[in-house]
């Protein structure tokens, strides 16, 4: 039996990466991993996950909560690191 762990490692994803779409799109955890997975592999998905992340970014300093944006800001620098450019529209 797979875990939503195991899912998770399927997507080329972290699980911060997979709660920050998650928290986007208001979906449960495993519709998150599907859609992360999917655009992950799929062209201008990169680019996608990127807005998503800044946009949980821009929405948590819109909210004072200054502790979650500073924990996206690392979520973002460490999918940018790991994802190459140009897939990136």
């Amino acid at each position: 039996m797979l875990t939503i762990n195991d899912c998770i490692a399927f997507t080329d994803l972290t699980e911060a990466q997979i709660d920050a779409i998650a928290e986007h799109e208001h979906l449960p955890g495993m519709v998150a991993v599907e859609l992360g997975c999917c655009l992950a592999h799929s062209p201008g998905g990169v680019a996608r996950i990127v807005q998503i992340l800044a946009d949980d970014i821009a929405e948590a300093r819109a909210h004072g909560r200054t502790g979650h944006a500073a924990d996206l800001v690392a979520v973002l620098t460490d999918f940018v690191a790991t994802h190459p450019a140009e897939g990136r529209a």
